[in-house]
């Protein structure tokens, strides 16, 4: 049976390898999983305003599951020339999205169902009617910001406006997202740091414990 010592020893042990790969875990996903960008114009007011910085997870758009309402960053050459841009996801693959009227009147509706739409700027300029039926493994993208956004509405003859799914390289995350992530590697770390004190008890325990062999001369006297 172990004693007291050893027991520690084990239990330092066991505790820092947990405590490493905690906070090792959360560490690497905060550093291979996500990164921060600047919002460069005023196309998603009042969502965010221009040199606002922003939390995104990086993501294989083709593959992250992305759904209506996520603020989505991607890359589009033929439109934008390479530039990130960041705009709305507003409707999916098979879904039809359609838009009446002009400036308050216009209302944008998804399969039928009006949109709503609590994150939107001013809208009281002209915009385009469209109805769109979005290709599978494509998106339809606009700004909060309706007035001032460059986005699916800008580019209807090509593909409805659409983009592939698979241009899009992060999803906008809040802060919280990472928050709790480095709150983890900092728990990690104190986790770590008491396997390492139980380590060195139990070890000093050990220690004491080694009984003293009596110098063979006293065997003579």
């Amino acid at each position: 049976m172990m004693n007291r010592a050893a027991r520690l020893v084990t239990a330092g042990v066991v505790t820092s390898v947990v405590g490493i790969a905690v906070a090792g875990f959360c560490l690497l996903r905060v550093l291979t999983g996500y990164a921060t960008a600047t919002i460069p114009s005023a196309s998603m007011r009042p969502t965010f305003e221009p040199g606002d910085r922003m939390f995104y997870e990086r993501v294989d758009g083709a593959e992250a599951g992305l759904r209506r309402g996520d603020v989505v960053l991607y890359r589009f050459p033929e439109r934008y020339q390479g530039a990130l841009v960041v705009q709305r996801v507003v409707a999916t693959g098979g879904e039809r999205v359609a838009a009446r009227g002009d400036g308050r009147a216009q209302e944008v509706t998804v399969d039928g169902q009006a949109l709503d739409e609590p994150y939107l700027g001013s809208h009281e300029g002209f915009a385009p009617s469209y109805e769109v039926t979005v290709p599978e493994g494509r998106l339809f993208l606009l700004g909060d910001n309706r007035d001032n956004s460059r986005d699916s509405r800008s580019f209807l003859d090509d593909r409805g406006g659409t983009v592939a799914a698979d241009a899009v390289v992060g999803r906008v995350v809040p802060a919280s997202a990472l928050r709790w992530l480095l709150v983890g590697a900092v728990a990690g770390f104190v986790v770590l740091v008491v396997g390492v004190v139980l380590g060195i008890v139990g070890a000093l325990g050990r220690r004491r414990e080694v009984p003293v062999e009596a110098p063979q001369w006293a065997a003579w006297g």
